[in-house]
């Protein structure tokens, strides 16, 4: 992903001037956790209890376990020196973890509690594009924007828009960057359900970003979300977006009416198709893309059950089903992120995948590939 963009709203501009990220949070206490809105179930899906057709593939490596970290979403990048860092968000200590992606050893935190720039209040999504890193702070209402790789604050946008933000999809544009994020806000009148169908249009806010005289600033471009029955998203936080074939696909959360992935165009618009409605079991959570050369490509979305979860792949184009697979240990996975980039541990490119709230996942390509006799994919 890359930086640019314009919008037609009240631009939020800061100028990157030295501002110092709060300290990080030490030997943050283990706490009660907070239910999300998609966690009310009576009993929590078990792999062992289903019957989801699946290939097991062996983690690459799983890093060490930081319970008290909550860990929700990666992504990662590369340095100019070769160096993958892989970054995830820490929903309890309101900071970022930063590992090695090509061992998981842990390197260092970023952030800390706070509404200052530079600080953050349970940052959920994270995306990575050119030498940006953009993260979403559910309670803080905004999204906060780091240039790589020393991390350091440029801006925050959204906070007068924004009610509950958890997920965001970003691409390039001309000078610019689109920023999709998604905004689950609940019932005034019960927190813990979706608001009537009539107030779902504002689901997904449409930022602009891109560099003003001195910093950055984002602008909101507009709002979108089906209000009818079919299209609609009652739970919502997982977005991702594939602009060579004018598709976003939207993970519906709510089990109460079937858990699946609805396909909208980039314009906003619902398309009338759902993918995995029969597939997923426990819950469609977080979304990759494979694009590979030729326009051909694999969608891979994860069913979050409780002990491992399933990792469903889809065709890119046509979204015919290709498989499933799992790991040995990853589990209750939220987000994921695919790093097609080649180095000399993941040739041809790694897939991540958090594990139960507490470590991050690492699984080569290589061997997704094999294991669902997958075609070569080579990156675009």
């Amino acid at each position: 992903m890359k930086p640019r963009l314009a919008l037609f709203a009240i631009p939020f501009l800061l100028v990157a001037c030295g501002v110092k990220p709060a300290a990080p949070a030490v030997d943050a206490p283990l706490q009660t956790r907070e239910k999300e809105p998609d966690e009310h179930v009576e009993k929590d899906p078990l792999l062992s209890e289903a019957k989801v057709a699946h290939v097991v593939v062996p983690e690459a490596f799983i890093t060490a376990a930081t319970p008290a970290e909550n860990v929700d979403s990666p992504a990662s990048w590369r340095a100019a020196d070769g160096r993958r860092l892989l970054i995830a968000t820490a929903k309890d200590t309101h900071r970022l973890v930063v590992y090695d992606g090509s061992t998981g050893k842990q390197l260092r935190t970023v952030s800390g509690p706070g509404s200052a720039l530079g600080q953050m209040q349970r940052p959920n999504g994270i995306a990575v594009i050119d030498d940006l890193a953009l993260v979403v702070e559910r309670d803080n209402r905004r999204v906060q924007v780091y240039q790589l790789p020393d991390f350091t604050p440029l801006l925050v946008f959204g906070a007068e828009d924004l009610k509950q933000p958890y997920g965001l999809w970003v691409r390039p544009q001309k000078d610019a960057y689109e920023v999709i994020v998604s905004d689950n806000y609940m019932s005034p009148q019960n927190e813990d359900a979706p608001p009537p169908l009539a107030e779902l249009g504002q689901r997904f806010k449409r930022y602009h970003l891109q560099r003003a005289e001195g910093g950055w600033k984002a602008t909101l471009a507009g709002t979108f979300g089906d209000t009818g029955e079919a299209g609609a998203i009652r739970i919502a936080e997982s977005v991702f977006g594939d602009a060579a074939n004018d598709r976003l696909l939207l993970a519906e959360e709510d089990v109460a009416v079937g858990t699946r992935l609805r396909e909208y165009g980039l314009d906003g618009t619902y398309r009338g198709r759902d993918i995995g409605a029969d597939l997923f079991k426990a819950q469609a959570e977080g979304m990759a893309l494979a694009q590979c050369a030729g326009g051909t490509g694999y969608w891979i979305a994860t069913d979050q059950f409780k002990d491992r979860s399933v990792f469903h792949v889809f065709e890119r184009t046509t979204l015919a089903y290709k498989g499933a697979f799992a790991g040995n240990k990853t589990a209750n996975t939220d987000g994921v992120w695919l790093d097609q980039s080649a180095d000399a541990r993941f040739p041809q490119g790694a897939f991540y995948a958090v594990d139960d709230d507490q470590a991050v996942a690492a699984f080569d390509w290589r061997d997704i590939a094999k294991a669902l006799s997958l075609p070569e994919c080579r990156a675009e």
